[in-house]
């Protein structure tokens, strides 16, 4: 009675965290709360939480910083480290793993990223505002790959490869901009220590390491709290430590289809005991093929398919939290009136529209690439439109970018209404393609 009652239980959440889009629906549910929270009579509380102070270290060795920054710069490493893994596993064997593969959404990606810094540059030309420009740059493809959901299953697959490639390309951008632009008051001894810890993990990646826990220590022990020390953000280390993740396995797909199939017969030939007990013989097995299966899998693809559920349910969620919630008052569109606002709101939605639409158009007109099989330039006139749903990483960027609320604030009205505007603009355009 009580197995099924908890298999019950488990069972729709199980349903829900291997759902496609699930990650959106939680990522959506985040933002609503921080709003809610934020502009409620608990609003001094939704603060307070936030800029609470925690303490890790040891003797004088002490790390100090808010539970918001500690999120921003900590939790958000573990985002960024997946997402470098799912870059690496593109560029092995994905979308980006040929030229031929790779030129539509680079360029779209690269066209996604000028045209909105060019645009929010142009507006905030002259202002003390002006290193707000790689906000608008960014494209979350937790929301956008749910909001493609919405447009219905006549959309063609390789309309969400494209978005995905093109997001992954545009998240490897951001990374950039934040080592380059966002990083300051660097400390070289913390930046060539995690640079030797670093080689230390890709030399163990040669020699055929394969030991998660090893990667774990140095890289988070070590990369992660050298790059935090060094004035880099923090959050590019996780990206580096991904590329030095192995991608080999030990076994090939055939030898261990040939083990595993053999194992099997030895199994089978065994005569069972009474009782739920199997024989020792099968017992060991059982074993067998559980050390040829991790020697089958690839360190990188173990690695990421752990972290994943909890980089889209935990990770991403509490920084939505902690980074969504502003106050929306009645004067809330007079309040956009201001140059931040403006520039971000206009460099998501006319940016990235128009940056992904014109550099497609001309690799195709110049016959440099095809059009994705099944998909027209209405399709890529959607994707372009949910390119502007730059939630996650514009938020992120902002924190870095701005040290005044008020700024950061702006900057936020901004990338709230674009992106509902450029996730409308997104649907409606995939659902007409």
């Amino acid at each position: 009675m009580k197995k099924t009652l908890l298999d019950k239980t488990i069972r729709p959440i199980n349903r829900f965290i291997h759902y496609d889009n699930s990650g959106g629906i939680a990522l959506f549910l985040a933002v609503i709360l921080a709003l809610i929270w934020a502009n409620s009579p608990w609003r001094d509380s939704y603060h307070h939480i936030w800029h609470t102070y925690f303490s890790i270290g040891f003797a004088d060795n002490i790390l100090s910083y808010s539970l918001h920054h500690w999120v921003n710069d900590g939790l958000m490493a573990m985002f960024f480290f997946v997402v470098g893994l799912e870059l690496k596993r593109e560029i092995i064997a994905g979308e980006l793993s040929t030229i031929k593969k790779a030129v539509l959404p680079m360029a779209a990606a690269a066209g996604g990223m000028v045209f909105p810094a060019l645009i929010y540059v142009f507006i905030n030309q002259g202002e003390p505002t002006m290193s707000g420009w790689g906000i608008p740059m960014a494209t979350d493809i937790v929301f956008a790959l749910a909001l493609m959901s919405l447009a219905g299953k006549k959309v063609p697959l390789t309309a969400k490869v494209f978005l995905v490639a093109l997001a992954t390309v545009d998240d490897l951008g951001a990374v950039l901009v934040i080592a380059f632009f966002y990083s300051s008051d660097l400390s070289f001894f913390s930046l060539f220590s995690g640079l030797g810890l670093l080689s230390i993990l890709v030399g163990a990646n040669l020699m055929g390491v394969r030991n998660t826990i090893f990667y774990a220590v140095i890289g988070i022990g070590g990369v992660w709290l050298a790059f935090l020390l060094s004035g880099v953000h923090a959050t590019i280390a996780g990206v580096l430590v991904a590329f030095a993740i192995p991608a080999r396995t030990r076994v090939n797909e055939s030898l261990y289809s040939r083990s595993i199939n053999y194992l099997l017969y030895k199994f089978d030939k065994q005569i069972p005991i009474r009782g739920p007990l199997m024989t020792p013989k099968q017992h060991r097995i059982i074993e067998k093929i559980k050390v040829i299966s991790r020697d089958a899998q690839t360190p990188l693809q173990k690695i990421e398919s752990a972290l994943h559920p909890i980089v889209t349910f935990v990770v991403i969620p509490l920084f939505a939290l902690s980074n969504a919630g502003v106050e929306v008052g009645e004067n809330f569109f007079a309040e956009l009136m201001n140059p931040v606002s403006i520039g971000v709101f206009f460099g998501l939605t006319l940016g990235k529209l128009v940056g992904v639409l014109s550099f497609v158009w001309v690799l195709v007109k110049a016959k440099v690439a095809q059009l994705p099989r099944g998909m027209n330039w209405m399709h890529i006139a959607g994707i372009a439109g949910l390119a502007g749903v730059g939630f996650t990483m514009s938020l992120f960027i902002t924190a870095l970018a701005f040290d005044s609320n008020e700024l950061i604030d702006q900057s936020k009205y901004g990338i709230l209404l674009a992106s509902v505007v450029s996730g409308t603009v997104g649907v409606v355009l995939l659902k007409k393609a």
